[in-house]
């Protein structure tokens, strides 16, 4: 019987090298290994050739054949124009978010089924099963058979790397087809199996770059996408105090980076169309906090909005602590609105809030399922 294709996505780091061996090692697949080379921005240095290498040394490590996949031009059209639309608008986009919606999961999920796989993997950290919390092997193989009808997500064990935040636009038809072989493990138990695998990727360390691009300067890679327009600083009640490069090179919450006497200041507020900038300093004040969200362009991992009423938990921002909320008017299949149990800081336009069952649904220690999500009006 022929073992199931899995093309692992591998981006040259530790986590995807260690999910594409713990796969090997399973014997239950035939595992190809795929760097998907990204944009690389004009005039700047981005390191998609070190990261190739790196992946391509881990996958002949491991003992498993390697591929290219070259998104380029597809990752700027998805998602650099995408940012640069919605920076020019005064929003805050989410790339990552983007990155594996059209691309890691859109773009690489239909070619590699195209060329025969079964299955994609990653190395995200995010668990995957069913209502019944089976493993995801056996989670697949309930739902080919018919015995289960839906997949879900949930937090990882790791709850410092979880990434279940920016999967939220993920379908079933997508999940069918995707193991997340890290999603059980801490970081510091991911290293230790690497070194136990013998990779050379097992003390590189993490990314902090943007998805597919790398590790670069992000405020000089946004002024290369738009033009520098000098305003006005002004505080809430109107006095002009300093300058600024242009409105929509700063979000919300954000510390400025130019100089204003008398300390530190945020950024409250921003009118887009005058090009000015309000700030504060002091950012416990209200100005900073809200107590509701309205959300635009939701997907639901069911397929199936949550009922309204209920205490859930969202994040509006990675690795933020899970706030109680409830859906005020009925959560609807492309959109819905929140109340936090308490204000929050920095509700911000154009990023993600992300819905999770709460307390009244699983225990403190499990890993929380999460429901779907969307982009903050």
């Amino acid at each position: 019987m022929l073992k199931p294709k899995v093309f692992v996505a591998m981006s040259g780091g530790v986590d995807s090298s260690v999910a594409a061996a713990l796969l090997k090692k399973s014997g239950k697949y035939d595992i190809v290994g795929v760097f998907c080379r990204g944009w690389q921005p004009e005039g700047m240095v981005c390191g998609w050739k070190e990261e190739r290498r790196d992946a391509l040394r881990a996958a002949a490590e491991i003992g498993v054949p390697f591929l290219t996949f070259n998104f380029s031009k597809e990752y700027e059209k998805k998602v650099v124009e995408y940012m640069k639309h919605e920076y020019a608008a005064g929003r805050t986009p989410n790339p990552d978010v983007m990155c594996n919606k059209y691309i890691k999961f859109g773009l690489f999920l239909e070619k590699a089924l195209e060329m025969g796989a079964d299955m994609i993997a990653t190395g995200h950290y995010v668990k995957i099963s069913n209502l019944k919390s089976l493993p995801a092997d056996a989670t697949h193989q309930a739902l080919q058979a018919g015995q289960i009808s839906k997949i879900k997500l949930s937090q990882a064990k790791d709850k410092n790397k979880d990434q279940s935040y920016f999967l939220w636009t993920l379908t079933q038809e997508q999940l069918k087809h995707c193991l997340f072989p890290i999603g059980n493990y801490t970081k510091p138990e991911v290293r230790q199996m690497a070194r136990n695998f013998g990779l050379r990727v097992a003390e590189k360390k993490d990314s902090q770059g943007l998805c597919f691009v790398g590790d670069i300067n992000f405020a000089s890679f946004l002024k290369k996408l738009l033009p520098k327009k000098e305003g006005e600083i002004r505080t809430a009640g109107g006095k002009v105090i300093g300058r600024h490069d242009g409105a929509h090179f700063y979000t919300i919450g954000q510390r400025h980076g130019f100089s204003i006497p008398g300390g530190p200041h945020y950024i409250v507020a921003k009118d887009i169309k005058k090009n000015i900038l309000f700030v504060s300093d002091k950012p416990g004040e209200g100005e900073f906090y809200q107590k509701e969200a309205e959300i635009e362009d939701a997907n639901w991992i069911s397929g199936n909005p949550p009922f309204g009423g209920k205490i859930y938990q969202a994040r509006i921002r990675h690795r933020q602590p899970l706030q109680n909320c409830r859906i005020t008017n009925g959560a609807g299949f492309k959109s819905f609105k929140v109340a936090f149990n308490k204000p929050q800081r920095a509700v911000t336009s154009g990023q993600s809030l992300v819905l999770y069952r709460g307390p009244a649904f699983a225990k403190a220690s499990a890993g929380k399922e999460m429901l779907g999500g969307g982009i903050i009006k």
